[in-house]
């Protein structure tokens, strides 16, 4: 295992089934939420995303988004409607907010993945933290 590179790959979130997650037994997965989760410029979370987290959820998994976007508000006012816990400014790739979501939750770090798309600080700071990075293709607008 390199260090910049990830355990898994998928095109989109979504390709990180219930399925997965239960056959890999993540109980805690850490979200990068700017084109990973959403595009940068979404101001409300996509009925796919909604319906992604329930499932997960329905499978055992707790869904924490870890992002280094240091708008609060803004990351409350999304996450909110999702039912989604947020930590915002994480300083990524650091890895103290991934470290802390782990022990504030009670995962351990083999439970724990962080998803992601880009190996500059969400691959480093899973690695950093000792658990699975699991990366996106960095998410494009369809037209």
């Amino acid at each position: 295992m390199t260090i910049l590179k990830a355990d898994k790959k998928f095109e989109r979130f979504e390709d990180v089934t219930p399925e997965l997650l239960e056959k890999e037994n993540v109980k805690l997965l850490l979200c990068d939420l700017d084109n990973t989760l959403r595009l940068h410029s979404e101001k409300e979370p996509a009925n796919e995303l909604a319906e992604w987290v329930e499932n997960c959820r329905k499978a055992g998994s707790m869904i924490v988004i870890i992002s280094n976007n240091g708008r609060k508000k803004m990351m409350q006012k999304f996450c909110e409607p999702i039912k989604v816990e947020c930590v915002w400014w994480a300083k990524k790739p650091m890895s103290k907010k991934l470290t802390e979501a782990m022990e504030k939750y009670g995962f351990k770090p083999r439970e724990t993945v962080m998803l992601g798309d880009k190996w500059s600080t969400d691959v480093l700071a899973a690695r950093f933290a000792k658990i699975r990075a699991w990366q996106v293709k960095h998410r494009k607008r369809v037209v």
